[in-house]
């Protein structure tokens, strides 16, 4: 990968997290935490890895994303609207009563979002149904699914990982935002779900560890998933809550919480500054 194209998606990176906490600050709710971790991880798949029609968001063949996470909205919606989806304008409804982007993504509702999501522990098993679905049909799209390190302590993304390497679904590939923190503290007081590689390679999946704020090992990560055969990739992606901004990085307080005037002002300036 050209250092040039690193760079560019650094950039749309920053301007997407620089959009997330507008939302978050406009709303006066939601999830800035969890939303700056993943975003290099949407920057990635949404201008270098899925393979997306923008002006077709229901394409039969294209790849499918499911962010399991629902709660990380404000990411999603700022890489949909950056890669031309909606127009960025609508970003000022997020969490407005009379726009479309709710607090989950809503996928009767929002072009490019492939499914609706908020109940925690659910997306994995919808995405199995849609390999499977390629692989019945013969189609070659893939589907990816970003869990969280705390939604990881749902059963039913066990079940679902245990279908996933029954069917040898080498089209799917999980990525698990390993940010150690939930709402309630880190995930080991809560319920620890570690060791989360040698887990997942337990049932089945081949597995990728990688800095997940770092855009060249993102690429890579998929780049050797994109290859793998006979069984389904998790990538276990280390990230940082709150990533880019000084007094949320690794701070539980800022999993759903807003910024106040001062804070969105300071959190704006260090990203602009970078």
């Amino acid at each position: 990968m050209k250092k040039s194209k690193i760079r560019e998606l650094e950039e749309i990176a920053k301007n997407i997290r620089r959009e997330i906490l507008e939302q978050v600050y406009r709303a006066g709710s939601g999830h800035p935490g969890g939303s700056l971790s993943i975003a290099d991880i949407l920057t990635v798949l949404y201008f270098y890895e899925l393979n997306i029609e923008e002006k077709n968001p229901t394409w039969e063949d294209r790849d499918r994303f499911i962010l399991s996470k629902g709660h990380c909205a404000p990411a999603l919606y700022a890489s949909l609207a950056n890669r031309g989806f909606f127009d960025l304008e609508e970003l000022k409804e997020f969490r407005n009563i009379n726009g479309k982007l709710q607090g989950h993504p809503d996928m009767k509702k929002i072009p490019g979002v492939d499914m609706t999501t908020g109940s925690l522990g659910q997306g994995l098993s919808t995405a199995n149904g849609m390999a499977i679905a390629g692989k019945l049909d013969k189609k070659d799209y893939r589907v990816y699914c970003l869990l969280g390190d705390g939604e990881i302590e749902e059963g039913q993304v066990w079940e679902a990982a245990m279908a996933a390497s029954q069917y040898k679904l080498d089209n799917l590939c999980v990525i698990v935002d390993n940010n150690n923190l939930q709402i309630d503290g880190t995930i080991e007081e809560v319920m620890s779900s570690k060791p989360i590689d040698e887990k997942f390679r337990s049932f089945g999946f081949q597995i990728i560890k990688i800095d997940g704020n770092d855009i060249d090992e993102i690429i890579k990560a998929f780049d050797v998933a994109r290859n793998v055969k006979g069984k389904p990739t998790c990538i276990v992606a280390k990230t940082v809550k709150g990533k880019g901004v000084s007094f949320m990085e690794n701070q539980v307080k800022w999993h759903g919480k807003a910024p106040n005037d001062e804070e969105f002002k300071q959190a704006i300036e260090e990203l602009s500054a970078k």
